[in-house]
């Protein structure tokens, strides 16, 4: 079964970074999929507005933390858990 949350990022990062959906897996790093960091901002910006959340994330700053599809899905899912 299918966490529908993780779903939902993954739809935003499809739509925003203009990626096929069936493409992404949370192995995927975000350089093989061409996400520039325009696109990445823009994913950000997009899940914070989703969630409701905060993400620590600077395109200049944040690129080696952030590196893969999963790192996407984690650094949501930690801004939902302290958000509580």
């Amino acid at each position: 079964m299918t966490n529908p949350r993780i779903d939902e990022i993954l739809d935003i990062v499809a739509q925003k970074a203009m990626i096929d959906r069936g493409k992404l897996t949370p192995d995927m790093k975000l350089t093989d999929l061409d996400v520039s960091s325009l696109d990445m901002v823009d994913v950000v910006f997009a899940l914070e507005d989703k969630f409701g959340v905060q993400l620590p994330f600077n395109a200049n700053t944040s690129s080696g933390e952030v590196q893969t599809v999963g790192d996407v899905i984690a650094m949501v899912e930690k801004q939902l858990a302290e958000k509580g």
